[in-house]
């Protein structure tokens, strides 16, 4: 029993009070650099999924993450207890790129950062990860002249053969680069990043890549504007 006593009192010995004055500082903190990281996102990001909308989440995940670190740390029983509702917790969201899992991660990184207010330490990280992010998209510009990415996709296709939809692309596109492939006996789906000279050639190969399949479906997402 006593040692049960001695317990309870070693973990009520572990609260204290969170300042205000500091908590509101680094949650104000917290949700401006988790904006400019959804600006960062979107700028250098290279996902094929709407890269604004997914950074909308970027702010409330950090803001989230940096108050039940603050509220965490002030109790060595909450501690405990985040442990066990970590258990049951379970993260379904669909992650299609790793690019967004690696973004997500930067946010959490941020409110775990502010949320033990290591704001200094967590600024500089913050800082030096950008520019490393910067530098390596400065590195991939040949890619980056590409102007769009191509997902084609065929629900129980008949006549559809990767092959022939890269030799349709290659005919028209100066260069085709793959960046997503899904293949089934009843799905087909493939993501390009190509480039267009002219709106004839988009047309062009627009026309040729439908005349494979009747069950074909195109979605165009565009990178920078074409010429007419």
């Amino acid at each position: 029993m006593n040692k049960i006593q001695g317990l309870e009192q070693f973990l009520m010995q572990g609260n204290f009070q969170i300042p205000i004055s500091s908590f509101i500082v680094n949650l104000m903190l917290a949700a401006f650099f988790a904006y400019l990281l959804g600006h960062v996102y979107v700028r250098f990001g290279a996902a094929l999924s709407n890269r604004k909308m997914f950074a909308r989440n970027f702010i409330l995940i950090t803001m989230i993450t940096m108050l039940v670190i603050s509220i965490v740390k002030s109790s060595l029983a909450l501690s405990l207890g985040l442990v066990g509702a970590l258990s049951i917790v379970r993260f379904r969201a669909a992650i299609k790129e790793p690019e967004e899992l690696a973004y997500l991660f930067f946010a959490i990184a941020l409110g775990l950062g502010f949320g033990a207010n290591q704001g200094l330490i967590t600024g500089i990280a913050f800082i030096v990860m950008c520019g490393v992010i910067a530098l390596s998209k400065k590195q991939q510009g040949k890619e980056q002249n590409k102007n769009l990415f191509i997902t084609i996709s065929a629900n129980k296709p008949r006549n559809v053969q990767f092959d022939e939809v890269v030799d349709v692309l290659s005919r028209y596109c100066p260069d085709v680069v793959i960046k997503r492939l899904d293949a089934k006996k009843d799905f087909f789906e493939a993501s390009f990043l190509v480039e267009f000279e002219d709106f004839k050639k988009f047309n062009e190969a627009q026309a040729a890549l439908l005349s494979l399949d009747d069950t074909l479906a195109l979605t165009f997402l565009d990178q920078k504007d074409l010429s007419v």
